[in-house]
């Protein structure tokens, strides 16, 4: 059984939004920071975004800062990636995780959600 579910990817042109939304198990949601990372065709997988367990801290890439938000809904087990005024490099496959504090990719990962931006 997938620990982390994955879905909102799609096809959007750029400037539009999308949402992302990966729901956890209730153990693991509760005990772990989670993110959200990506990888684009051709290109290494790269950090996106982080939300501390607690929700009160937040930490972003510098390519999607100001751009980008990640929210965690405790209650659903649930954590988001607003995306706005998206670009063509924002293309690639988003992976949730879900991770301790020092070490977050070394965590759970979900499936993969594609999110293509057209030009």
């Amino acid at each position: 059984q997938a620990q982390l579910v994955e879905s909102g990817g799609g096809l959007v042109q750029a400037g539009g939004s999308l949402r992302l939304s990966c729901t956890a198990s209730g153990r693991i949601f509760s005990s772990y920071d989670m993110g959200w990372f990506r990888q684009a065709p051709g290109k290494e997988r790269e950090f996106v975004a982080r939300i501390r367990r607690s929700g009160t801290r937040t930490y972003y890439a510098d390519s999607v800062a100001g751009r980008f938000t990640i929210s965690r809904d405790n209650e659903k087990n649930t954590v988001y990636l607003q995306m706005n005024s998206l670009k063509p490099e924002d293309t690639a496959v988003y992976y949730c995780v879900a991770g301790p504090e020092d070490r977050l990719a070394g965590g759970y990962w979900g499936q993969g959600t594609q999110v293509t931006v057209s030009s």
